[in-house]
């Protein structure tokens, strides 16, 4: 019975060609957006789940109450590692990672014998302590993962790093000069190589340092530590394997009052406890930042909503077509029924049809996946692989959507056939229902409500984004040219760098600074009015930077004056403060000048601090955030980390030359980098870059998709209307009005469906822009844009059909009858 389902399947995919195109092009379109889209979030949600002990894996995170202000924390001091370990026998490990928010890349130095120096900026090196890979699994390619941070001059590798500092020979045992405050310029042994994890955990290291190292190593030595300032420490918990995480949760309350409380207290901060499973790091959204960017949920509903809308399209399309057809097989029904089919037979025969297309199009789109998948990784900056698809759950899983699509896209059509009157269909009498021509109305209806909610997704994304790129930030972001300076003969040779820079007539201002906008700022202070206690204190960010800094990035002074050298106490305890933190603090702008703000020091003093000027707020975060309050101190040494340089030319690229040979000139034997300060900030946009380029795209698949239904039906039913047209042209009608009658009810379909894909778009999008700080607001003529292009493109679609019947001789037509 099977085999003779399938040779009839076979039999009607030939005899209806063009129909059966349609419906496996459809199908097979938008089964691979489908599976695309399943391999994307399927890669997303399986972030730090290879670790051997990833269930019992937590990150210890804070949220702390200060003056009635939130912050959702994802670090913690260092002393709440070993303190949580020593309170809790359920914790059996933790671990400690610092990123480096000093720097975010060091130089690395090889010298090999009888070889020049090699040397290159890495990104991406963390600190961690010696425990790190008793929590976190990582494939060793060379050494022992539980030795290898045991020596304080060890350094562990990825393989990317191990092959471009040495190629294929063995790096184990070599040694690497890291500078920079990661390293200070000393020689670490390499004691580990390991498989790049960046894919699929939210730890993204290229290499690892012990924490004892560098910077942080002597922080840690040399400064006193306390439970609630110096919140810079990424601390992971192992419990032991069947430990209730709700439970231990609980017991926090009392550590913090045990080991904290005093000190907090002092700080005017409440704090409270979690434990964040390691595996839910990558979708926490509620952060915007855990060691890597973490990613938003909805952004995931986002997507499975597109590929679940893509097929649904494709399968609205098969259902239209194949009832559309019923009166072509109305005949071979009412025949099979007088020789005694059952309805449960011709119900398994057209569902077989359905498979038999259904499965022919997976093949099409296992083919369109594989052709696909290099740009869609393009697309989605993402690196999924041609053996992801080799899974045996990822075959399953799309084996599993084959017969799920073919199930939906023929059940309508199975049992609407199979109930045909076998004696009104022998006696001609059988039409298309009404209730049938209703549904694949509605059909189309859903099609284009969803085709147009796209159209206004896209809209709506591109315009925020232009928005966030068009943005004044307050600040001349263009032609600044970002020269990091990463080691400390860099660091020492600023002053006479500066001066050789400003000698080029092309660069109009260069000065130093330890942070810009658009990077992450983690350094700042807890001020409070004199007036005020210590309970009532609120965050500053903080920036030292040279003299001539605000003047070089265009900031704009509302009152008050810049630092400057030559006020002597500028140095010393006075600041700059933006608009913002005048208003954090209630301070009137014309008072704002000579007002005070204290700082309380670890020993219980206080120290005052003084605004003397205040700037215009400006961006120096990403429009995701909101302005926060920040002061500006001077510093005249050469302890920077940035020189910024604003060049007076568009053609930027003519100035960079120059200012490589000034540096190599200073600095030999040091790599000259550099980026441009906007495109640094832009890049603060890239996962709604991404976004947006995902959304336009399969935005145009299921236009085109449903572009593919709408001929289809608009071909059938010229066919349909074959004698009605030669019986209106023979009356004298003309070829307009033949086109507008067929026209019409498609275009009344699409009107409709603008209507309804109005308020449920218009919510939607709302809820995505809530993730923005600033944001644009949803204009009406988005909607009419989307509307009239989706009548445009369905006037186009059933116009070609209207017009060929149109242009049909009435006499061919009329032949018959």
């Amino acid at each position: 019975m099977i085999r003779n389902y399938l040779k009839i399947a076979w039999r009607n995919v030939q005899k209806s060609k063009l129909f059966s195109a349609i419906n496996v092009f459809g199908l097979s379109v938008g089964m691979t957006c489908c599976m695309l889209l399943l391999l994307y979030i399927r890669s997303e949600l399986s972030f730090d789940r290879h670790h051997a002990f990833a269930e019992d894996i937590y990150l210890l995170r804070s949220e702390n109450w200060r003056n009635g202000d939130k912050m959702d924390n994802p670090r913690a001091p260092s002393p709440y590692a070993q303190a949580i370990k020593a309170e809790y026998p359920e914790v059996v490990q933790v671990t400690r990672l610092w990123p480096n928010f000093v720097e975010s890349q060091a130089l690395l130095k090889i010298q090999e014998p009888g070889q020049a120096v090699k040397s290159f900026y890495e990104t991406k090196g963390y600190q961690v302590d010696s425990t790190f890979f008793d929590v976190f699994s990582y494939d060793f390619l060379e050494g022992n993962a539980r030795t290898a941070l045991a020596d304080p001059q060890s350094v562990v590798l990825s393989e990317e790093v191990a092959r471009k500092l040495f190629g294929e020979v063995p790096a184990l045992g070599r040694t690497i000069r890291i500078g920079g405050s990661s390293g200070y310029g000393e020689s670490f042994n390499v004691t580990g190589v390991y498989r790049n994890e960046s894919t699929r955990s939210h730890i993204d290291a290229r290499y690892f340092l012990p924490m004892t190292a560098g910077w942080v190593g002597g922080f840690l030595r040399d400064q006193p530590q306390d439970f609630t300032n110096n919140n810079m420490f990424f601390t992971y918990v192992r419990l032991r394997e069947g430990t209730n995480a709700a439970q231990f949760t609980q017991k926090l309350p009392a550590f913090v009052e045990k080991y904290a409380r005093q000190d907090l207290k002092a700080a005017g901060v409440e704090k409270y406890l979690f434990l964040l499973p390691v595996s839910d790091i990558h979708l926490f959204s509620r952060i915007n930042a855990i060691v890597t960017p973490t990613t938003s949920t909805t952004y995931l509903y986002v997507l499975a909503s597109i590929a679940l809308f893509t097929l649904l399209i494709a399968c609205i399309n098969f259902m239209n077509l194949a009832t559309a057809r019923s009166v072509k097989r109305a005949a071979e029904v009412g025949m099979r029924k007088v020789m005694g089919a059952g309805q449960g037979s011709l119900i398994g025969q057209f569902l077989g049809e359905s498979m038999v297309l259904t499965f022919l199009a997976l093949l099409v789109a296992v083919a369109g996946v594989v052709l696909f998948l290099p740009a869609f990784n393009q697309m989605a900056d993402k690196a999924l692989a041609l053996q992801d698809l080799l899974q045996p759950e990822i075959l399953l899983a799309f084996v599993g959507l084959a017969f799920l699509t073919g199930l939906l896209a023929g059940s309508y059509p199975a049992f609407y056939l199979s109930v045909f009157n076998p004696l009104d269909v022998i006696k001609g009498r059988f039409v298309n229902s009404v209730s049938a021509t209703a549904l694949r109305r509605g059909l189309v209806v859903c099609q284009f409500v969803i085709s147009i909610g796209l159209v206004v997704a896209t809209l709506v994304i591109q315009k925020q984004i232009q928005f966030m790129h068009d943005q004044p930030l307050g600040f001349t972001k263009e032609q600044q040219v970002v020269i990091p300076l990463r080691s400390d003969k860099a660091r020492q040779a600023y002053h006479a760098l500066r001066e050789e820079i400003l000698q080029n007539n092309q660069i109009t201002a260069a000065s130093g600074t330890s942070y810009y906008p658009g990077i992450t700022n983690a350094s700042d202070l807890s001020l409070y009015r004199p007036d005020q206690s210590v309970n009532e204190s609120a965050l500053v960010k903080t920036n030292w930077v040279a003299p001539d800094f605000m003047q070089t990035m265009g900031f704009t002074m509302v009152a008050g004056r810049m630092l400057s050298e030559q006020f002597p106490g500028d140095t010393n305890s006075r600041m700059v403060v933006n608009e913002a933190t005048l208003r954090k603090f209630g301070i009137p702008l014309d008072k704002a000048v000579g007002t005070r703000l204290n700082f309380p020091e670890g020993d219980g003093s206080i120290y005052p601090l003084e605004i003397v000027g205040v700037v215009k707020d400006f961006h120096f975060a990403d429009l995701h955030q909101a302005i926060e309050p920040y002061a500006f101190f001077l510093h005249l040494g050469n302890d920077f980390r940035y020189l910024i340089a604003h060049v007076n030319t568009h053609d930027v690229g003519q100035v960079l030359p120059a200012l490589e040979a000034k540096w190599n000139a200073l600095m030999p034997g040091e790599p000259f980098t550099y980026s441009f300060l906007d495109e640094d900030f832009q890049r603060n946009y890239a996962a709604d870059a991404r976004t947006a380029r995902i959304v336009n795209s399969f935005t145009l698949i299921s236009i085109l998709i449903s572009c593919l239904g709408l001929f289809g039906l608009a071909t059938f039913a010229a066919q349909q209307r074959t004698k009605e047209i030669g019986v209106r042209k023979v009356l004298g009608a003309d070829i307009t009005s033949i086109v507008a009658l067929l026209s019409g009810d498609f275009i009344k379909l699409v009107l409709i469906a603008l209507v309804l894909a109005t308020p449920l778009t218009w919510y939607v999008m709302e809820q995505w822009l809530q993730d923005f700080a600033y944001k644009i607001s949803i204009q009406w003529w988005m909607f009419v844009l989307a509307g009239t292009l989706a009548v445009v493109i369905a006037l186009l679609t059933v116009s070609s059909q209207a017009i060929k019947a149109a242009l049909m001789n009435p006499v061919k037509s009329l032949r018959s009858e």
